[in-house]
């Protein structure tokens, strides 16, 4: 009997610590699961962030896109500059006042006295459009995912941008990009409603945002996230 009672005993034990083990484990599944999450969310807001800075360099008022759609068509039909360049200006040559763009301008022209004269034979800069999408994001890229949030199920950013006057009278231009915990955190159970809630709460009593994103319309930070 006492045999009985101690096999009973021991696999009460094992049992205990097999439920102790799975708790933890499934804590740390958990934390991955959020970690996972939250990197696709940066990275697709990093995204966002180098097609805005794109669009306002090309943008001729040198504001942000306010639209998420008119940024997609932007990415998905837009080109960008791309200088090549072969050889360079010696010391000696820019000595004698040559500059890079008086050189392109002696080698465009096409005079061959003046390129031989200048000693310009090898020198090449010339500017060719390339597909934007693949320069910033490589071939194959899809511009239409650059809406959605990731783990979402659909749900997308939320992108404002804004001219914001200065109290010294400096016009800057503000852009947003947000994706709240709602909704990349969703689907995950009851773990993941209780962090919801815990980080809505904090997000609440320190005043930041519950979520992550780029950008400040109130405050100019180069379009930084809110985790950096």
């Amino acid at each position: 009997m006492k045999k009985v009672f101690n096999v009973l005993l021991a696999l009460c034990v094992v049992g205990l610590l097999f439920i102790c083990w799975r708790s933890i484990q499934d804590d740390i599944d958990f934390g991955k699961e959020v970690t996972m999450r939250e990197n696709a969310v940066k990275a697709r807001l990093l995204e966002i962030k180098a097609a805005q800075e794109e669009y306002k360099l090309q943008n001729p008022d040198g504001m942000y896109c306010d639209s998420l759609f008119k940024l997609v068509e932007f990415v998905r039909n837009g080109r960008i500059p791309k200088v090549i360049k072969e050889g360079v200006l010696s010391d000696e040559q820019m000595e004698k006042g040559l500059t890079e763009k008086r050189a392109a301008e002696i080698v465009n022209s096409g005079d061959a006295a003046a390129i031989a004269a200048n000693g310009l034979e090898n020198f090449r800069r010339d500017t060719t459009w390339v597909n934007l999408s693949d320069s910033l994001f490589g071939p194959g890229y899809i511009a239409d995912s650059l809406r959605y949030i990731p783990f979402a199920a659909g749900d997308t950013f939320q992108l404002q941008a804004y001219t914001n006057l200065t109290r010294s009278g400096t016009i800057i231009y503000v852009m947003e990009c947000c994706a709240p915990d709602t909704s990349f955190l969703k689907n995950m159970g009851r773990n993941g409603d209780r962090l919801i809630v815990n980080r809505a709460q904090l997000a609440d009593d320190m005043g930041s945002y519950p979520g992550l994103k780029i950008g400040d319309l109130n405050n100019w930070n180069n379009n930084a996230g809110n985790w950096e």
